[in-house]
């Protein structure tokens, strides 16, 4: 069984899609639809992933080594 990419809009690309960097297969059936201006998949990942960078962002920069005595070397986030 071929490994098949699917979407969350329910096309598929065909199975020997040469689709690569962003170039798009003029003959596969998602890739039409890529070039016809329909949106990319939605990667809900990356939104989590930028908001946990995020925080944590935050949390360095609010450490206080002074509360924290952290000594000569910050320990910040060590357990």
């Amino acid at each position: 069984m071929a490994w098949t990419k699917t979407t969350t809009t329910g096309t598929k690309h065909k199975n020997d899609c040469k689709m690569a960097f962003g170039r798009k297969d003029a003959t596969c059936p998602r890739c039409q639809e890529l070039l016809a201006g329909a949106a990319p998949i939605a990667q809900p990942w990356r939104a989590t992933k930028k908001e946990a960078e995020y925080a944590r962002i935050l949390e360095i920069r609010n450490h206080s080594c002074i509360e924290s005595k952290c000594g000569p070397v910050c320990t910040h986030g060590e357990w």
